[in-house]
């Protein structure tokens, strides 16, 4: 491979027939090493863990011999995001013609960062819709994660793959949830 094309592969995004198999094979990878358990959320137990030992029950066990490796999980999400933000070609998302228009209805226009400015800046977390979408939401996805006992990718990814009936519960409810908030209070709320 030459310089181009490995700029391009690193700096790109991945083709679905390359980056969904990868994703796939992570499961049983993680069953070779003797831990089905896949998600981020669990990352923040085991931080806790780390820090307050032994002061709230839950946080006592030793969070080195079963979450060091998703600490260290989480700290290449950070590092890979940075150097993507650095050195990662234009920061941009592909969205559908069709959804720039419906969000163009919502009052949505400028698409040229990862989020939309309209809604996720400081100086909208003190209006009414930013601190409901910022902090209530950010409050609900946490609780919800909490209350399911693992995040999206704990339970679509790991979950699904080892056949839990929770897990398949949980993806059912991340989507029916997702399409509630897109189709009925995201429009609401804008």
């Amino acid at each position: 491979m030459n310089a181009m094309a490995a700029s391009v592969f690193v700096s790109g995004p991945w083709p679905w027939w390359l980056a969904g198999p990868l994703i796939g094979l992570f499961v049983p990878a993680l069953l070779i090493v003797g831990n089905a358990v896949f998600g981020v959320s669990s990352s923040l137990r085991h931080v806790c863990a780390a820090i307050v030992p032994g002061r709230v029950e839950y946080f006592r066990y030793d969070w080195r011999k079963t979450g060091l490796w998703n600490l260290l999980f989480v700290l290449g999400i950070l590092v890979g995001g940075f150097l993507a933000a650095h050195w990662g070609g234009p920061q941009t998302v592909a969205i559908s013609e069709a959804t720039r228009q419906d969000l163009a209805k919502l009052g949505i226009r400028d698409f040229s960062g990862l989020a939309p400015r309209e809604l996720f800046n400081w100086s909208a977390l003190v209006t009414l819709k930013g601190f409901v979408l910022v902090v209530v939401g950010g409050f609900l996805v946490g609780f919800g994660t909490a209350y399911a006992g693992g995040c999206t990718s704990g339970h679509a990814i790991s979950g699904l793959a080892d056949f839990q009936l929770p897990s398949l519960i949980a993806v059912i409810g991340f989507f029916a949830g997702g399409l509630i908030a897109t189709h009925l209070i995201l429009p609401w709320l804008l």
